[in-house]
């Protein structure tokens, strides 16, 4: 379960929460602070056309529900990773990267993660809680404020940080929500990030907002798929892509394949294969997103060798697939998800150790 804050956060608050605040206040402070704290990404205390005092009332009736414990810079100052710490002492990461003619935050939707994952840092550390619509939101507007003061504009969201979306549906729906009409993104710049939670598809297909949707498939056979992302078991391979072929047909958004790429365990010509039957049967091709995996403590496979990386993107491309290699950012401060409250926290994670490789 969630565990709530005593109070409602800055970017928890309703509409009606702040407006409680302003009570006695002209009608439009209300338009007015709203606005400057979405739009804008602005401080409270920074809304200059507001009375002092009442900024400062409102900082502080309405407190942020990050806590900022490291925060750390690579690529020249194109990729930022935050640690943060929640009312209750979990902690959650946010990473802002910079390209050119864009940036992405990635955010996270839980503390830790129960789906499981053995190549994922946050999958090995299990599950806390979710996270709520707040602490959601506030990452983007913290990333935000960055990309502004960076001299950039923040374009683009994904929910591939710690934590599976779809299993937080209610809070992550809300937050989509949120960011498309207070902040003013664009469904299109808009990406969800599942490992297959089918009714989580099947009730994103139903709303009315065409976010993308990214599947983290990493496998294209069940066998394959169940050592590595153990929802498969509860939601085949089969279930999975009917899902994902009714939201394109709905949506007429593209859909991403994610693929880690595993040395020896899912980057054989066998797996570009089947992964391109999978992404040529939907009703749109899917995108397929080739990861090159970053190192994690506890994992007892390493990842594809750059050579194999660009010879597997060669054979998706030659099978008529939409393939791109995804750049590996911020490796030397742990931007991998998980990676940092891990190292935060001084712990290595248990060693999870796949099957051996099908022929």
């Amino acid at each position: 379960m969630t565990s709530t804050p005593p109070t409602p956060t800055r970017y928890g608050a309703s509409r009606a929460d702040l407006a409680t605040v302003l009570a006695g206040q002209p009608a439009y402070r209300l338009d007015q602070i709203w606005s400057g704290l979405y739009e804008h990404f602005a401080d409270p205390t920074e809304l200059t056309a507001v009375p002092k005092t009442l900024r400062a009332e409102v900082a502080d009736a309405l407190p942020l529900a990050l806590h900022g414990i490291t925060e750390s810079t690579s690529d020249g100052g194109e990729t930022v990773k935050w640690l943060w710490e929640l009312h209750d002492g979990m902690q959650v990461e946010t990473v802002l990267m910079h390209y050119a003619g864009r940036s992405t935050v990635c955010v996270s939707s839980q503390a830790g993660c129960a789906m499981g994952c053995g190549f994922c840092a946050t999958g090995q550390a299990g599950f806390d809680r979710h996270l709520t619509t707040g602490e959601i939101v506030e990452q983007v507007v913290r990333a935000g404020r960055r990309a502004r003061d960076d001299g950039r504009r923040l374009s683009n969201v994904v929910y591939m940080g710690m934590g599976e979306p779809l299993a937080n549906y209610d809070a992550t729906w809300a937050s989509v929500e949120r960011l498309h009409a207070d902040v003013g993104l664009s469904a299109r710049h808009l990406t969800v990030s599942t490992v297959g939670i089918v009714p989580g598809i099947r009730k994103l297909t139903a709303e009315t907002l065409p976010v993308n949707l990214a599947v983290s498939l990493h496998a294209a056979d069940d066998d394959l798929r169940d050592d590595l992302v153990p929802i498969n078991k509860r939601y085949p391979l089969s279930t999975l892509m009917d899902a994902c072929a009714d939201y394109l047909s709905i949506k007429g958004r593209r859909l991403s394949f994610e693929w880690a790429l595993i040395d020896g365990v899912n980057d054989r010509d066998r797996d570009a294969e089947l992964l391109s039957e999978r992404a040529r049967s939907l009703p749109l091709p899917a995108h397929v997103n080739l990861i090159p995996l970053n190192p994690t403590p506890g994992y007892a496979v390493r990842g594809t060798p750059a050579r194999r990386v660009r010879e597997f993107c060669d054979q998706l491309r030659h099978r008529g697939v939409n393939a791109t290699v995804r750049r590996t950012r911020g490796t030397e401060i742990d931007a991998a998800c998980g990676q940092l409250r891990a190292a935060h926290a001084g712990t290595a994670p248990v060693t999870i150790r796949p099957r051996a490789p099908r022929a």
